[in-house]
């Protein structure tokens, strides 16, 4: 299983690192793809070199993972090759989407309809058609959205688990002493 987390200058951190680890901690094969080039600085100025430019990933992801903050969510909306590489995964795969980002990114794809799912409490202003949850994470078929980076483990460890299975995130989440 492979995959492939966005990250552009302005994301929220927490969002975009959790998931990582712990996918990675999983077994799945993550590549982290800068969205405007491979050196990308965080909303908090926390500095990362991913492994590749998102215009670079050219194969089939399982899973693409859309961290929040701002202006990250906004820099992701407007890149072709992130909203391309987003469409062409919610296709056949899933689609994790955390803060700001399932308004500002997917509430411009369609990906939402016919879906439940939440955001940071305040971004539904970007996406007025679509009615959002009040809840802090919402798992609906192949779409997974958390409201922000407090939920950012529980965000992380529901992606392994629709990926993976119940058994291997309660495995992952033993040895994060994530009790739940």
């Amino acid at each position: 299983m492979n995959a492939l987390v966005l990250f552009a200058d302005g994301s929220e951190e927490a969002e975009t690192i959790l998931p990582i680890d712990v996918l990675r901690r999983a077994g799945v094969e993550v590549t982290v793809a800068g969205v405007g080039g491979k050196h990308i600085v965080g909303a908090h100025k926390v500095a990362v070199e991913t492994d590749k430019d998102v215009a670079d990933c050219d194969k089939v992801y399982d899973m693409i993972v859309i961290p929040g903050g701002i202006p990250g969510a906004v820099n992701i909306a407007e890149s072709y090759e992130a909203m391309e590489r987003i469409i062409n995964t919610a296709q056949k795969g899933i689609v994790g989407c955390i803060c700001a980002s399932p308004a500002v990114v997917l509430g411009k794809t369609g990906i939402l309809e016919g879906h439940e799912a939440t955001c940071y409490p305040g971004m539904e202003k970007s996406c007025p058609s679509f009615k959002f949850s009040k809840k802090r994470l919402v798992v609906d078929d192949r779409l997974i959205t958390a409201q922000g980076p407090a939920v950012a483990m529980d965000f992380a460890f529901a992606l392994v688990e629709k990926l993976l299975g119940k058994a291997k995130r309660d495995e992952v989440a033993e040895g994060f002493l994530y009790l739940q």
